[in-house]
């Protein structure tokens, strides 16, 4: 994508008559890549090779690398100023990150030559040990400002509040806000200590104010919705570049919003927000123009679609091949065959019964029927893309299910199921991972309803029929060891759980198993066991 494409993109001023420009910032950014190392298909999972053939793969670090090549060095050329920016979770999502621990992110992120990363919420997914190996080994700063890391014997010093780019002749602040919910969506640990976003965004924003910088940036891993919070609530951000929320913005189909949303400033002066899907899909590119007092006065640009328009890197396409050589036989071992797409779509499984929901939550619960159990709870954020249609591979399961899950038992009274449904549509409207899919129990849901009292007709089955649920009554349930120990704010089942058991089976193979053994290929389905009014 040439600058003069980007100008051809919906350019947005901000009031009219300003000052001569005296300064234009281009911003590369990423977010969100999950570990999709490699490229991708229409579904998000890794390309095979039918697909690569078909020309058919969108996105993996080559293509990332070629894009940003290409763009950094037409701006440089052309006498412009860009920096490159990844706004969290690069790991968790592929076998590579199953292999590698994060190695390979450091590698590639290094390769492409990112100038800043926000710390995502999955960059604790192995606890500060995994953060570490990040920040220890990448060659540019991983900031976030609403973190306190002087308590962590690993990560004391690793990760910044916020650094200052050098820009041309300008200095360019950089500041950050993960998500303070991360310690119920990953394991950060005791040791990290977690401030309001916008209480640690202020504070960044005073301290580079009186160093005298005056461009500032907002690199952020919390939400889309969020993020236009921040952009009204933090007073001195010129922009802010999110991730968290795989929001995909633009004018294309399925865009949720504008590239950039304009949103109205704590100082009173327009504020873009931007973010980029997610799974290395797309390269955003925001271009902000400044006045010669460092107001901005201008934002447009556009996310761009790394199709197969956009060649790989060799050299990077080179060093992903001989790194996948060695999972390669693991990924692709035929285990089942699907008569239609298994539909994972994080926008259907965190808000509503999903087939991919449907498909988890009954494999949890065939492995362990004969235990007692008559329940499973699934989180929708723990299904991570879909299946197509055909053979389906070891890889493919792994993609919808990386986080090493293994399948964990208990007990809980119907009292603490429905509280526990209660949490899982707590955070409806910002599209939680939270949201449960459950087998075994029927349930319907009401958005518009307050916190608490969203969940109503809850039913289990008994002799064969479905019959409400009993509050006094104890039933055994199975979910994963993440959810069971308190994560995604399943506090129930870490607090009042009996007789529990976490080191079961891992999760993707007993879905592997549960698929294979579907006579005739596994039929995905849809049966009302959620009901959204």
């Amino acid at each position: 994508m040439t600058r003069g494409l980007l100008a051809a993109a919906s350019a947005i001023a901000l009031f009219a008559g300003t000052a001569q420009a005296e300064m234009v910032l281009d911003i590369l950014h990423t977010n969100d890549v999950h570990s999709r190392i490699e490229p991708i298909n229409a579904y998000d999972s890794t390309c095979d090779a039918e697909t690569i053939a078909a020309g058919e793969c969108f996105g993996g670090v080559a293509r990332i690398a070629t894009k940003i090549n290409e763009l950094r060095d037409q701006i440089n050329a052309d006498g412009g100023n860009v920096i490159v920016l990844d706004a969290g979770d690069q790991y968790q999502g592929s076998l590579f990150y199953s292999t590698y621990k994060g190695k390979d992110v450091v590698e590639f992120m290094n390769d492409i030559g990112y100038d800043v990363m926000a710390v995502g919420n999955h960059e604790f997914d192995d606890g500060p040990e995994g953060l570490a190996v990040l920040t220890e080994g990448v060659d540019f700063p991983v900031i976030s400002s609403n973190l306190d890391m002087s308590q962590s014997e690993l990560l004391s010093g690793q990760v910044d509040k916020y650094t200052v780019l050098e820009v041309g002749d300008q200095k360019i602040g950089i500041i950050s806000a993960l998500a303070t919910d991360t310690v119920e969506t990953s394991s950060p640990g005791p040791d990290v200590i977690f401030q309001d976003e916008v209480d640690g965004l202020k504070a960044s924003v005073q301290e580079l104010t009186d160093q005298g910088v005056d461009k500032i940036i907002a690199l952020t891993h919390v939400g889309y919705l969020r993020d236009k919070e921040l952009a009204a609530a933090v007073p001195g951000l010129d922009a802010v570049v999110g991730g968290h929320s795989h929001t995909l913005l633009g004018d294309m189909e399925g865009a949720l919003g504008k590239y950039p949303t304009m949103i109205d400033g704590a100082d009173g002066v327009p504020v873009p927000v931007v973010t980029a899907y997610a799974y290395s899909k797309y390269v955003g590119h925001l271009k902000l123009t400044f006045d010669d007092e460092g107001v901005l006065t201008k934002a447009e640009g556009e996310p761009i679609l790394l199709d197969n328009s956009v060649p790989e890197d060799e050299a990077i396409a080179a060093r992903v091949a001989e790194m996948a050589a060695p999972i390669a036989e693991v990924r692709a071992k035929v285990v089942a065959t699907s008569t239609g797409t298994i539909d994972g779509d994080r926008n259907n499984c965190r808000a509503r019964e999903c087939q991919m929901g449907n498909l988890v939550a009954d494999a949890m619960l065939d492995r362990v029927k004969d235990q007692g159990i008559t329940i499973a709870i699934q989180n929708g954020g723990g299904l991570r893309s879909s299946i197509d249609e055909g053979e389906v591979t070891m890889g493919e399961v792994y993609t919808v299910l990386p986080f090493q899950n293994t399948l964990a038992t208990f007990q809980l009274t119907g009292e603490d199921i429905v509280t526990a449904l209660e949490n899982g549509a707590s955070q409806y409207d910002e599209v939680a991972g939270r949201f449960a899919q459950v087998a075994g129990l029927k349930y319907t849901v009401d958005p518009a309803a307050e916190v608490d009292a969203r969940i109503s007709d809850v039913m289990v089955q008994a002799d064969g029929e479905w019959v409400p649920i009993d509050p006094a009554a104890t039933y055994g349930v199975t979910t994963n060891n993440y959810m069971r120990g308190g994560g995604d704010g399943y506090a129930t089942f870490a607090q009042n759980g009996q007789n529990a058991y976490d080191f079961g089976p891992d999760l993707a193979e007993v879905v592997a198993e549960y698929l294979g053994a579907q006579d005739n290929g596994y039929a995905p389905y849809l049966d009302g066991r959620i009901t959204v009014k």
